[in-house]
C-alpha cells in the first residue's frame, strides 16, 4: 500500500491501539447501539467535527454510543473495519483503493476534505507558485510520496528528471535551514508549525493543480451497508451536525480539541491555526449547497483518473452517497 501522508497512517499493518475512551455526553437516549469511530491519526483538531459531535451530545440524539479511537502508525484505519470492531474509519481515497485492490470490502460514504491537503511548501524568497516552478529545484520529501509527485507531473506536463529528490524526514527544517527549495507536505502541518515560529512560507496546494484525491473519507464496510445503515445514519448524522458547528467557529473547536486531550501534547495557537488553515480544504461552494460531505460524480470521476495515475486503479462504484442522501435529506 503507497505511503501518501507522512504526518498520518504510515502503515496498513500492525497492531490497533487500544487508549481512548470515550467522552460521553450527559444526554441519554432511550435506546443506545454501540458504535466505534477510527480515526486516521493521533487526536488533534483535524477531527474537531467529531469532538463537538461527542461533547454536544449530536450522537446521543441520534441513538448511538459512539467511542472515538485515535490512529496513529500502530493503529491503522483499515483492519478494525474490516473486522468489525469499528464502524466507520476515516481514510483517504488513495489508501481505501489501495485496500480494495486487495479484496477489502469497503465504500466511501462521505468525504470530509474536499480539497486534498497535500502541498508544496516553499519560502517567499524562492516560491513554487505553480508545478511549473518545481523544475530545477530540490524538494524534500518522503520517498515512499513519489508517485504523488509524478502524478503532479504528469497532470502539468512538467518533467519529473528536472526536479531533484531529497530524502527527508517530516520536518520543516531542511527548508528553513535552506538544505532544500521546497518540502512536499500537508498544507496544515508543516506550514502550521513554520507560521507557530515566526516563518512565513508560501503554501501550493495540489489539488488546485489537478491532484485530485478524496482525504479524510469516511468508510464502511458493504456488511454494514447492509446491516447496520441506521446506525451509519446516526453517525453522519452527528458528524454533519458536529462539523457545521466546527466551521461557525474554528477556534471553538480548537479549544474544546486541547480540553478534551489534555495529555495530547497539544497547544492552543497551533490548534486555532490549524482549526483555520482546515476550514477551505473541508467546506466549499458544493458542501453550501448540498451539505457536509458530499461529493458528486464529476469529483468521483477526477478521482478515478488521479488514483489511475497512483497506480491503485479503481471504480467509480467505491463511493456511495447513500447514506449521506438519507442524512441530507
Amino acid at each position: 500500500m503507497p505511503v501518501l501522508a507522512p504526518s498520518r497512517r504510515l502503515f496498513i499493518g500492525g497492531s490497533l491501539a487500544t487508549a481512548g475512551a470515550a467522552l460521553l455526553s450527559p444526554r441519554r437516549a432511550m435506546a443506545q447501539s454501540a458504535a466505534t469511530l477510527q480515526l486516521s491519526w493521533l487526536h488533534s483538531v483535524q477531527f474537531g467535527g467529531s469532538y463537538i459531535a461527542q461533547s454536544k451530545g449530536y450522537w446521543t440524539d441520534a441513538g448511538l454510543d459512539v467511542s472515538l479511537l485515535p490512529g496513529g502508525p500502530n493503529a491503522p484505519v483499515e483492519p478494525p473495519v474490516v473486522a468489525g470492531t469499528a464502524l466507520v474509519g476515516i481514510s483517504a481515497a488513495d489508501y481505501t483503493a489501495a485496500a480494495v485492490n486487495q479484496g477489502a470490502p469497503f465504500k466511501i460514504i462521505g468525504v470530509a476534505m474536499q480539497k486534498n491537503p497535500f502541498a508544496i511548501a516553499s519560502l517567499p524568497d524562492n516560491p513554487v507558485n505553480s508545478p511549473a516552478d518545481l523544475v530545477g529545484k530540490k524538494i524534500g520529501m518522503a520517498l515512499a510520496n513519489t508517485p504523488v509527485l509524478e502524478a503532479l507531473c504528469t497532470v502539468n506536463d512538467v518533467d519529473i528528471s528536472q526536479i531533484e529528490v531529497v530524502p527527508t524526514q517530516y520536518d520543516a527544517a531542511p527548508l528553513v535551514q535552506g538544505q532544500v527549495d521546497c518540502l512536499l507536505c500537508w498544507a496544515t502541518d508543516l506550514p502550521v508549525a513554520m507560521e507557530t515560529q515566526g516563518v512565513e512560507s508560501v503554501t501550493m496546494l495540489l489539488a488546485d493543480h489537478g491532484y485530485s484525491v478524496h482525504s479524510q473519507t469516511y468508510i464502511a464496510t458493504e456488511d454494514s451497508l447492509a446491516n447496520r445503515r441506521e446506525d451509519l445514519v446516526a453517525l453522519m448524522t452527528g458528524e454533519v451536525r458536529g462539523w457545521e458547528d466546527y466551521q461557525a467557529d474554528p477556534a471553538a473547536a480548537a479549544a474544546l480539541t486541547v480540553e478534551m486531550f489534555p495529555d495530547a501534547g497539544l497547544d492552543l495557537p497551533t490548534q486555532e491555526l490549524q482549526a483555520d488553515r482546515q476550514v477551505p480544504l473541508m467546506f466549499s461552494d458544493l458542501t453550501d449547497a448540498e451539505g457536509f460531505g458530499w461529493f458528486t460524480d464529476e469529483t468521483v470521476a477526477a478521482n478515478v483518473e488521479t488514483l489511475d495515475l497512483l497506480g491503485t486503479p479503481v471504480s467509480p462504484d467505491l463511493w456511495d452517497r447513500s447514506i449521506l442522501e438519507e442524512v441530507h435529506g
